[in-house]
C-alpha cells in the first residue's frame, strides 16, 4: 500500500516578489511563480509519482500552483478539495504592508517577534501557534485519514500552514519549526508505514 503525503508550498505570488506582508489576500503568481510551480510538477513526474486526490486553500496562488503541477503530471482531473483551513496564516493589520515599512513603524524588534515567534500574533492577525489550531484538526480529520487508507495525496498551501503540518509529522517544537524556511515551489514527498510513522522524507530542492 502506498501511503504518500507531498506537501507544496506554491510558487512566488506577486507579493512575494514585492516583499509585502500577505496572508488572506490574493495576489496571484508572478512568472517565475509559475515556472516554479510547473517545475515542481516536472520533478514529481520524473519520480515516477501520481496522485489519487488533492487539498489547496481558498487562495488562487495556491490553487494556481495544484492546478499547474497537476497539468505537468498529466492529471488535470483529480478530486481536489479547496478549504480555507488551509490558507497562510492571517498577517491581520501587516496584510499588505511593505515588511521594511513595517519595521519602520513598529520597529525591527517587534516585526521580527511577530514573524518568527510561534505564539504571538501581529494585531488582529494569527500567530503559528494560531494557524496551528486552525490546520491540524483538517488535516487529522480529512488529509491523514486519505493517507492512511492508501490514498496519495498531493497538498498545495502556504508556508505557514504547511510548517504546522509538518511540525505535527516531525514532531518538532513551535521552536523548531519557526526555523523552518519553505522554499516556493519545492515538493516535500512523505511515505509513512501502516503505523503513521515516516518511512522516508525527500525535499525536492533543485
Amino acid at each position: 500500500m502506498d501511503r504518500l503525503l507531498v506537501l507544496c508550498r506554491h510558487g512566488e505570488s506577486e507579493w512575494n516578489k514585492l516583499n509585502l506582508f500577505t496572508g488572506w489576500k490574493d495576489p496571484g503568481l508572478t512568472e517565475k511563480g509559475v515556472a516554479e510551480a510547473r517545475a515542481a510538477g516536472q520533478k514529481l513526474k520524473a519520480l515516477g509519482l501520481g496522485f489519487d486526490l488533492c487539498y489547496t486553500s481558498a487562495l488562487k496562488r495556491a490553487q494556481t500552483t495544484l492546478d499547474l503541477i497537476l497539468a505537468e503530471l498529466g492529471q488535470t482531473g483529480l478530486p481536489i478539495t479547496r478549504d480555507q483551513a488551509l490558507n497562510e496564516r492571517d498577517y491581520g493589520e501587516l496584510s499588505g504592508l511593505n515588511k521594511d515599512d513595517a519595521r519602520q513603524r513598529w520597529g525591527e524588534e517587534q516585526v521580527h517577534i511577530w514573524r518568527r515567534s510561534y505564539d504571538i500574533p501581529p494585531p488582529g492577525g494569527e500567530s503559528l501557534k494560531d494557524t496551528a489550531a486552525r490546520v491540524l484538526p483538517y488535516f487529522e480529520a480529512h488529509i491523514m485519514p486519505d493517507v492512511m487508507a492508501g490514498r496519495r495525496v498531493l497538498v498545495a498551501a502556504h508556508g505557514n500552514s504547511l510548517r504546522a503540518l509538518i511540525m505535527k509529522l516531525e514532531g518538532l517544537t513551535g521552536e523548531e519549526i519557526i526555523k523552518r524556511e519553505l522554499a516556493t515551489g519545492v515538493p516535500i514527498v512523505y511515505r509513512f508505514a501502516e503505523d503513521g510513522s515516516i518511512l522516508s522524507r525527500q525535499d525536492l530542492a533543485a
